[in-house]
């Protein structure tokens, strides 16, 4: 199987096209079909639409189905409108009951009730099981296709089930025992099967406590654990406790790449405006609303320079050093909140009290603060010799940088409480917060010792 890397990507599609223009179809199958399905789909989205239309043709939906669950979900909703129902309906059968259940749950309900109708009875009612789920939750997720064994049964009775289910299952590196209720008793690793005597029983070596999960848990509580326990899959249970399904890892991952976008465009107020097909009209209503807010907070820094006009009349130099207040502030508070949000999104932060928490991040905040008020008061003297600006400036960022540290800890922290997900608490909004309180601090100083200046 061959691989490809960044510099022979584009010249290998370029030649598996040249192949498909000359109808060489049994050496463009070659070529193409003996490329790795990640590379297979990296070749595939490199081409335009009239172009994939061959692949359609001369390439089987059994044989793209690899590639196709390789694609990210954004992709396969485009390419899903490029073939005809019937082609969509294959690709979907050859697909894993998770990764198929994932793309379905996008679609209208037209399309999916269309769709849905072109899979075999077997297939339809594992998706139509996982369809009824909740989003996001881990019966959403999960995957019907592992193997189970009796409790009573011997390894080398398990190793023969192996061989004749291999080829149905998705994962074969855990085996589930279940009771005649279906539900679990224990589960077996491939490892233990393996290194122990064939004649002995799997429930004398079998794990009696695995770590599982409900099915209507939190997909990202989900992955956490698969994360944290270093597994390969888990088992989801009914509150019965039967075995209704397993999350694998990949799926896992997936999640947690979600969650990470998603919490990255919360953070930088851009949710929903950074995918691969999103237009610039699309992307300008996401993003529009947050930058009419911000432009609404910013007339109260207006306000508040209005308010102190006399001290900026009095000492126009004053007014040198504002940029440096608010842009110390912002970028010190947006550092706090990306730290705590990151920290509450690996579970980091769930064994640290709250008050030791912001207490953490104060010290953090005032130490950056004195370092930075030491550096700006020797340049100020240096440069325009003034001692006393210099103070004014190196107290107010050192005020500044101190409690923009816990405005960008608290916040976070506060709308995590209230259940909401504290990447909601965004950069700009932070930065802009910080911008009103350095201003006030750095104003009111000099307005207080406006008679030493």
């Amino acid at each position: 199987m061959k691989r490809l890397d960044r510099k022979n990507r584009e010249a290998y599609a370029e030649a598996i096209m040249q192949l498909l223009r000359r109808e060489d179809i049994s050496a463009f199958r070659q070529t193409y079909l003996s490329l790795h399905p990640m590379d297979q789909a990296s070749v595939f989205v490199s081409l335009d639409p009239s172009e994939r239309a061959g692949f359609f043709d001369y390439i089987s939906a059994e044989e793209i189905a690899n590639m196709y669950q390789n694609l990210d979900k954004d992709m396969q909703l485009a390419i899903l409108t490029e073939m005809d129902e019937t082609y969509a309906g294959d690709i979907i059968n050859a697909m894993n009951v998770d990764n198929a259940t994932s793309l379905l749950s996008k679609l209208s309900e037209t399309t999916r009730n269309h769709l849905l109708q072109k899979l075999n009875e077997a297939k339809k009612a594992d998706v139509e099981e996982l369809l009824a789920y909740p989003a996001e939750t881990a019966g959403s997720i999960m995957t019907k296709s592992y193997l189970t064994i009796r409790p009573a049964t011997t390894a080398q009775e398990v190793l023969e089930h192996l061989q004749e289910e291999r080829p149905r299952v998705e994962t074969i590196y855990y085996l589930y025992a279940v009771d005649e209720s279906g539900r679990l008793a224990g589960v077996l690793s491939l490892r233990d099967l393996l290194t122990h005597d064939p004649s002995e029983r799997v429930d004398h070596f079998m794990s009696t406590q695995p770590v599982t999960v409900r099915d209507r848990d939190d997909q990202e509580d989900v992955a956490r654990l698969i994360q944290y326990y270093d597994l390969l899959a888990i088992p989801v249970l009914t509150e019965d406790e039967a075995l209704v399904g397993i999350v694998t890892v990949d799926d896992a991952i997936d999640v947690l790449e979600e969650e990470e976008t998603e919490d990255v465009g919360e953070f930088s107020a851009t949710r929903g405006a950074t995918g691969e097909k999103v237009t610039a009209f699309q992307a300008a209503k996401k993003r529009a609303p947050w930058i009419v807010l911000l432009m609404f907070l910013g007339l109260i820094t207006a306000g508040m320079i209005e308010q102190f006009e006399e001290t900026l009349e009095a000492i126009v130099l004053l007014a040198a050093f504002i940029p440096i207040i608010m842009d110390s502030g912002g970028n010190t508070g947006t550092q706090s909140l990306a730290v705590i949000v990151r920290g509450l999104s690996t579970g980091a932060l769930d064994h640290i009290g709250v008050l030791k928490i912001i207490w953490r991040e104060f010290k953090t905040g005032m130490m950056i603060g004195l370092s930075t008020a030491l550096v700006i008061l020797l340049l100020i003297i240096f440069v325009f010799d003034h001692a006393m600006i210099a103070l004014v400036v190196a107290v107010s960022i050192f005020s500044t940088l101190s409690m923009a540290t816990v405005i960008g800890t608290i916040l976070p922290l506060i709308i995590n409480k209230l259940k909401l997900d504290p990447a909601i608490a965004s950069g700009p909004f932070i930065t802009t917060m910080c911008d009103i309180l350095g201003l006030l601090i750095y104003f009111s100083i000099a307005t207080f010792l406006l008679d030493y200046l």
